[in-house]
């Protein structure tokens, strides 16, 4: 396994190659991301109590002992653990990290333990609580994987779900500067722009990660194209196919 970190000022992303030989990129999230979900579960945290508390009064009276120590039970049950039950429960996140489609992950590859989980939520106190967070952005923000204690000590980064910049057509009329080309598959006219946003990513993906995984993504997809654009026999070797197709698209639609 390795893990080969990319930043740049707009982006920063980690490379992880598995067990199975597999590399798979993902974008770290942010600074404020992070921040915005932490203030989400902030308010989520802040709500649940106060709505207890008032049904603590409604049930228990406002002077009784039991009231009393339904409150620290619901201060410590809520207040301290509710990022730790959530994020074991939810997979890597909590309701704020869910909302912001960011999640904890190991940076092996594989899914985050229970001992992760309750290592990153001990140095919650450290990096985050007893400086008033100033120690996590600034780890967050100068770190390679964007990780606060927390992240190192388990070992874990936090990913986004969604990437910030998608494939578009543009994408794709950058791709060559076509003059005077004449149109292999004219059949590829019919496919649609998603179809061929797949083949770039494709192609793109087997230039970057050179493994069997996206070799057999490569060979399913140009059988699939050769079925669909009715080609009974392909004359090319299927990266050069794919290109074709994609110059043709381009020359055809535009």
């Amino acid at each position: 396994m390795y893990i080969r970190s990319n930043s740049s000022s707009e982006v920063r992303s980690i490379e992880i190659n598995t067990a199975q030989n597999v590399t798979i990129e993902y974008e770290l999230a942010p600074l404020h991301q992070r921040l915005l979900a932490f203030l989400l579960d902030q308010a989520i945290i802040g709500t649940a109590l106060v709505i207890l508390y008032f049904l603590g009064l409604w049930i228990c009276g406002r002077y009784s002992d039991v009231m009393i120590y339904y409150t620290y039970f619901i201060l410590i049950l809520v207040g301290l653990f509710y990022t730790l039950i959530s994020e074991i429960f939810m997979n890597g996140q909590s309701v704020g990290k869910l909302a912001l489609g960011i999640r904890i992950v190991k940076l092996t590859g594989k899914q985050a333990t229970l001992s992760d989980y309750i290592m990153r939520w001990l140095f919650r106190l450290v990096d985050i609580y007893m400086c008033f967070g100033s120690l996590c952005a600034i780890l967050i923000s100068s770190t390679d994987k964007s990780q606060r204690i927390g992240d190192i000590v388990a070992n874990t980064v936090v990913i986004k779900l969604r990437p910030s910049r998608a494939l578009t057509l543009r994408d794709l009329l950058n791709i060559h500067s076509i003059d005077n080309y004449e149109p292999r598959y004219p059949e590829v006219k019919y496919l649609s722009e998603e179809d061929m946003l797949l083949v770039k990513n494709v192609l793109e993906r087997n230039r970057k990660f050179r493994n069997d995984a996206h070799l057999k993504a490569q060979e399913e997809l140009v059988a699939k194209l050769m079925e669909v654009l009715h080609i009974p026999k392909l004359q090319q070797e299927k990266p050069e196919f794919l290109r074709t197709l994609l110059n043709d698209y381009i020359v055809l639609t535009r």
